[in-house]
Formats: C-alpha cells, sequence, structure tokens
C-alpha cells in the first residue's frame, strides 16, 4: 500500500495499490502482525482507492470511517469501499488478517451481485450462525491460497484467488438472519442514489432530481424511505454534508471555496447549511476533527 497525494491543497493521502511481488496484481491478504511491521502510518486519515476487508482472529479495533467510530471484534466485518475515508484504530489491541482488492479483480458479475460500486453499502456487518462460520472457512481458505502461490502455475493460482474472493464477497454482501436485506432497493431509488451521488454539488432540491428523473418528488421521498429509511431531501443533505466534512477535514481549502465547490451562493450560506446539521460550524468541525488525528 503505497501514499499517494491527491491535488494541491488536499490533506489527505490517498493510497494506490501495489501488486505483492509473486501474487496477481490485484489482491493482498495481510495479517495485522505483519501490516504492524511494516511501520506504516496509520493512525492518519487516509483515503485508498481500493476496497479492504479487516476480519479479527482476537482483541478489539475501532476504526473510523467517514467520521463515524466501528467498534470490530471477533465477530464482525469491516468493509470500506474506495473513496472513503479510514483512520484506523490501535493495531497493538488486535490481531487479524486485512484482505485488500481492487474493484476490478473480481468478475463483472461479482461486481453486479456484491453491489461493489454501491457507496451507501454497510460498513461493519455481523452475521451470526453457519454464515458466520462459512465467512470464516471462505477467509481461511483465500488466506492459504494467497500464501502458497508455487503450488500452481501464476494464471491458475490467480484464477483460484480470484474465485475464493468471489464466494467470500458474495457471502458478505448477502449474509443470511437478521444482517441480511430482506428485499433489495427499487430501481427508483437506486436510480435517484446513482444521480444524487453525480449531482449533488450542484443542487440539492428534490424537485430537480424528480425532473431529472421523470418522477414526482412524492416518488423519490417514498423510495428513499422504503430504501434508506430517510426522505429524498435528507438524503440528499446527508451527502452534502458528508462531502463538506471531507473537505474541511482533509483540505485546506478556505470554506468559501468549500462552499462555491458544493454549489453555495455564499460562505454564510454554507456555514448555517453546514450548522444546523451538523451542530457546529464548518471551522469548528475542522478544528475538533484535526485536533483528534494530530
Amino acid at each position: 500500500m503505497v501514499n499517494n497525494r491527491h491535488a494541491a491543497g488536499q490533506a489527505v493521502p490517498g493510497i494506490i495499490f501495489p501488486a505483492p511481488a509473486g501474487t496477481p496484481a490485484g489482491l493482498e491478504v495481510i495479517s495485522l502482525a505483519a501490516l504492524r511491521a511494516r511501520g506504516t502510518d496509520l493512525g492518519a486519515p487516509q483515503r485508498p482507492a481500493f476496497h479492504q476487508i479487516l476480519t479479527l482472529a482476537s482483541g478489539t479495533l475501532c476504526q473510523t470511517v467517514d467520521f463515524t467510530g466501528h467498534d470490530v471484534g471477533r465477530d464482525s466485518w469491516l468493509w470500506t469501499r474506495p473513496g472513503q475515508v479510514v483512520q484506523w484504530g490501535d493495531l497493538a489491541r488486535a490481531e487479524g488478517t486485512l484482505i485488500a482488492f481492487e474493484r476490478d479483480f473480481p468478475g463483472a458479475a461479482t461486481v453486479r451481485a456484491a453491489r461493489l460500486d454501491d457507496p451507501h453499502a454497510r460498513v461493519l456487518r455481523t452475521p451470526g450462525g453457519e454464515a458466520a462460520a462459512s465467512l470464516r472457512v471462505a477467509a481461511a481458505h483465500l488466506e492459504h491460497e494467497f500464501r502458497s502461490p508455487g503450488r500452481l502455475p501464476l494464471d491458475a493460482h490467480g484464477a483460484v484467488l480470484r474465485h475464493l474472493l468471489e464466494a467470500l464477497v458474495l457471502r458478505l454482501a448477502h449474509p443470511d438472519g437478521s444482517d441480511s436485506r430482506t428485499t433489495p432497493p427499487s430501481e427508483t431509488f437506486l436510480r435517484f442514489r446513482a444521480t444524487v451521488e453525480r449531482d449533488f454539488a450542484h443542487t440539492r432540491r428534490v424537485d430537480d432530481y424528480a425532473l431529472t428523473l421523470g418522477y414526482s418528488a412524492r416518488t423519490l421521498s417514498r423510495a428513499a424511505l422504503e430504501a434508506a429509511g430517510i426522505g429524498a431531501k435528507e438524503f440528499i443533505d446527508r451527502r452534502v454534508i458528508l462531502e463538506a466534512k471531507r473537505l474541511l477535514a482533509h483540505t485546506d481549502l478556505a470554506a468559501a471555496r468549500i462552499a462555491d465547490g458544493l454549489g453555495f451562493s455564499s460562505a454564510t450560506n454554507f456555514a448555517k447549511y453546514f450548522h444546523q446539521r451538523a451542530g457546529q460550524p464548518p471551522i469548528a468541525f475542522r478544528t475538533a476533527v484535526r485536533g483528534r488525528v494530530d
């Protein structure tokens, strides 16, 4: 994992995916002990450009993902996706395995079925019963094969790893019991969510999204409520606030520049909007977050 800073003005380092020597490009399975031995500074916020799945064998670890803390234990799985801002907890308190892979390492069918491109997917999962046992077996098999590259030709080794990773991510994306979705999101919500991801910096009006998509505002709100538990306007606002928090915490851009980039008519309007939804002014948020990570 290699640091690669974003454009000028951005303080958070991006992490690109290197191909571990002697293994197929796009996948790495590493123990937390080996990760600690690398001496990489994981305490500072970073934005990996690849997927990471963390599972613990012992201990606990608090991982912060997009400003939300997640307590990872023996029975839970933490899945972070490209572009999310990650800050590691104290690695000395846990042992386990990190599975890192690029989006294109699994096959296209798995990318779709496991919803790898869903930026709103659940970060922390705690399956139980047979689902938990199946995940443990899948992860152990993947780790064993990753550490045994010489037994097969490289192409065959890569194919085996790809299939084993696919089995793991499909099981993790669709665990049984209370952790699974009873029904998939509607096509209306999926279209709305994709359009918000594309246009949230240009408009925060539900009516604009309704016009673009050919639905009524009421239909969008109903679809968002069914799929995400919040109305369409709240869904849009949360996406705007998340981006504002990322920019405040991990860039040196002035609040006025951030306001302009997010489509606000003035820094004052942005400050009011942010304060109402985040509970504090933008600069106070920046000061508090940077104080926690220094």
